[in-house]
């Protein structure tokens, strides 16, 4: 095999630029004739027709040579260069070669130029997909996670970035955010994708719902925990759209693909509302609030029922953290007293139910004189 077509192998398997392989090999075989004759000014060239590389020196053309390495006679100059004249620099055959400790540092640059070229392509192709969904294949399981064929570039799923308790499951398809794009790879990636952050649940929804992705729907805010809720705030740019409706889609058919992608993790819709109040009420869903009032800059009171505490704070506190979040306000909850009945109406009833009473027993202590003076 010539070198014509490793440079075309290169170009085909790994899609890059033929003209900069070329350029990379002849900066290869220039450093090796470097080492190897230090001090020798070399130009490569590559001849496409002999598919191999030319060697020269660069030598200036004088009248009478003083150093063999950098000058040329006239006379010499001539015979490769007919136009030559007094002065000029031109490109001289160099017959002499390189041996394997110099073949081994073109095999060096050459590789390290190459991964520089594979990796500006990389990030040329994904820069402007960074913070969108993307669907690749789970490849293999590595130390820090778990990488993804992205068409032919494998991407890091960081354990950080898997949904807690999921199963990744190596040769299945999966779809992930595309978090980062680094123009040089970190470890032995370039990019790096994500699925517990709360935007990746963000971009499901623009995805799966059309009135989202078209505007109509706007996401103001959006908490997670994952693997356990995501809160989302949602509000429509039309009064006759019904914005959490409108997710849900009828009998849940647009937001249950979307809970599939999460596993066993839940979704709150909250419709946003510019009253803090209303917020609150609504951000501690499944708990149905009585009252809330806002004590401070950064705090809300709010008063339930005491069967509905639990259902306000969540399992581990994570549903009142959630809902926290999502307004920016400290939330206290406050139970509600049970309320004593007023009894004043029924006085009247009372008082004669008293006496009543009262007559009996004077009664009953009567008889039981009587009937203790006849047994005597």
């Amino acid at each position: 095999m010539n070198l014509a077509d490793v440079i075309e192998g290169l170009v085909e398997e790994r899609g890059l630029d033929r003209e900069k392989v070329i350029e990379i090999v002849c900066e290869g075989i220039k450093a090796a004739y470097a080492k190897r004759y230090p001090g020798v000014p070399f130009h490569i060239t590559f001849n496409r027709k002999a598919g191999s590389l030319e060697v020269f020196s660069d030598k200036k053309v004088v009248a009478s040579v003083q150093d063999e390495d950098h000058e040329i006679s006239l006379r010499r100059a001539k015979i490769i260069e007919p136009s030559s004249k007094i002065d000029d620099v031109i490109h001289v055959p160099f017959g002499e070669d390189v041996g394997r400790i110099e073949i081994l540092t073109a095999k060096q640059v050459v590789a390290s130029k190459i991964r520089d070229l594979e990796q500006m392509a990389v990030f040329n192709e994904f820069k402007d997909k960074a913070g969108s969904l993307v669907t690749g294949t789970v490849h293999k399981k590595e130390r820090a996670g778990f990488a993804v064929k992205l068409g032919e570039v494998l991407a890091l799923l960081p354990h950080e970035g898997c949904i807690p308790g999921e199963q990744v499951r190596i040769g299945h398809p999966i779809r992930a955010l595309l978090q980062d794009v680094y123009p040089v790879a970190r470890g032995d990636f370039q990019l790096i994708l994500d699925r517990a952050s709360a935007d990746f649940v963000k971009k499901l929804l623009e995805v799966e719902i059309p009135e989202v992705f078209e505007g109509l729907v706007e996401i103001k805010k959006v908490v997670r925990i994952p693997g356990y809720k995501t809160k989302v705030a949602v509000v429509s740019t039309r009064k006759e759209i019904d914005p959490v409706g409108t997710c849900v889609g009828i009998g849940g058919a647009r937001i249950k693909p979307i809970l599939r992608e999460l596993g066993q993790e839940k979704i709150d819709l909250i419709q946003w509302s510019d009253s803090l109040e209303k917020m609150v009420r609504s951000s501690l869903k499944p708990a149905e609030v009585d009252k809330v009032e806002l004590v401070e800059d950064n705090k809300a009171v709010v008063w339930l029922a005491p069967d509905q505490r639990s259902f306000a704070i969540g399992k581990m506190g994570q549903n009142i953290g959630l809902a926290s979040k999502l307004v920016g306000l400290e939330i206290q909850l406050q139970d509600l007293s049970v309320p004593q009945e007023d009894l004043s109406m029924y006085s009247d009833e009372i008082q004669k139910e008293v006496s009543e009473r009262s007559d009996v027993d004077d009664i009953s202590i009567e008889h039981k004189d009587e009937d203790k003076q006849s047994g005597e």
